[in-house]
């Protein structure tokens, strides 16, 4: 199920293209603690353009990280994006119990891009007007084919997923933990993977909308690579800004800029789409997780070029942790690559 009911906690898995990520939180007394985390890179062949190319890998890794961190650990929150993932709002007459089920799921039917005997359907309702007898609701549809190939990943590695969610939702999820919501800002969090970036938008204090794009940081990873011909490995520690001056950064940024003309273009398509949709003029402000937002330039250049503020989003603002559960890694460094894992870690189940 794609919406969870709450419970208890499970540990927060996020599988991308470059890294696995796994998080457990602790809740006391409404406040949140960190009590594990791990990370592990992914050789950059593993999963390419959302497809699982390399299915052992992934299982080897995903097995040495549950052995770091919690070798007793067996369930946890998964969450998918991307093309095989459609997500809608619609607003309809205020129902309840079978009825509003019944119709729901009708109008999801209808508005699938895909044959409903191929898909996997969940529903949320976000908020529900009293003045205007009318509520709006979140659909979510997963093609199972690509919904399917994670599970069967999940359960290969010895863990079951008790919660699939995804990835704009478990994104705002650690937004909300983490963050005071304006209801007069209208806030876009932007999360660039390496081969998605998705977009979440905030209006009247509410989950608006989703918008995911099949561009991200491989493109400035492999012109990096060809541009400075360097190795994988050097070419990823440049997209990390670990290189510093042993790197040419006006060549770097030019680069970055280059490389990044795809994203951008993507961005302004879907923040220009947002703004005539939602009937408004501009967005507030910018808040960017994922591994794009430690790529050098490259969120100046996207706030230049949408003339939006952007900040690095904090997933572990509101979080306690201990220092030493870091141990080689640097928690501002490290933290915005946290919050797809960090939203799945909020989520509870019965």
């Amino acid at each position: 199920m794609i919406f969870g009911k709450k419970s208890r906690m499970v540990a927060g898995l996020d599988i991308g293209a470059s890294s696995i990520k796994l998080v457990k939180l602790e809740e006391k007394g409404g406040a949140y603690a960190l009590t594990s985390l791990g990370m592990r890179e992914l050789p950059m062949e593993v999963i390419v353009d959302e497809e699982i190319k390399d299915k052992d890998t992934i299982i080897f890794n995903l097995q040495s990280l549950i052995e770091q961190c919690d070798p007793r650990l067996k369930e946890v929150a998964i969450s998918i994006a991307g093309h095989g993932v459609i997500t809608d709002k619609i607003t309809m007459d205020k129902k309840s119990g079978t009825e509003a089920q019944q119709a729901i799921l009708f109008e999801a039917e209808q508005r699938s891009p895909f044959d409903v005997e191929d898909v996997t359907m969940d529903y949320h309702v976000v908020n529900v007007s009293e003045e205007t007898q009318k509520m709006d609701v979140l659909l979510v549809a997963a093609r199972n084919e690509f919904l399917n190939s994670y599970v069967e990943l999940i359960a290969d590695a010895g863990l079951r997923p008790v919660i699939v969610d995804t990835d704009a939702f478990a994104i705002f999820n650690a937004y909300d933990l983490n963050y005071e919501i304006d209801p007069n800002k209208i806030t876009a969090l932007m999360d660039i993977g390496f081969d998605t970036t998705s977009i979440t938008f905030i209006k009247d204090g509410l989950f608006h909308s989703t918008r995911d794009l099949a561009s991200g940081g491989r493109i400035i990873y492999n012109t990096i690579m060809k541009e400075f011909r360097i190795n994988q490995e050097l070419a990823l520690k440049t997209i990390k800004g670990e290189m510093g001056s042993s790197i040419d950064q006006d060549m770097l940024k030019a680069t970055v800029v280059t490389a990044s003309e795809e994203l951008i273009s993507g961005l302004e398509v879907a923040f220009s789409y947002f703004k005539s949709t939602a009937k408004i003029p501009q967005v507030d402000w910018i808040v960017l997780s994922g591994g794009g937002a430690l790529i050098p330039f490259l969120p100046e250049f996207i706030q230049a070029k949408l003339n939006i503020p952007i900040e690095i989003a904090n997933p572990l603002r509101n979080i306690e942790y201990d220092p030493d559960i870091f141990k080689n890694m640097q928690p501002d460094r490290i933290a915005p690559l946290l919050a797809v894992s960090v939203g799945l870690a909020s989520r509870k189940v019965k």
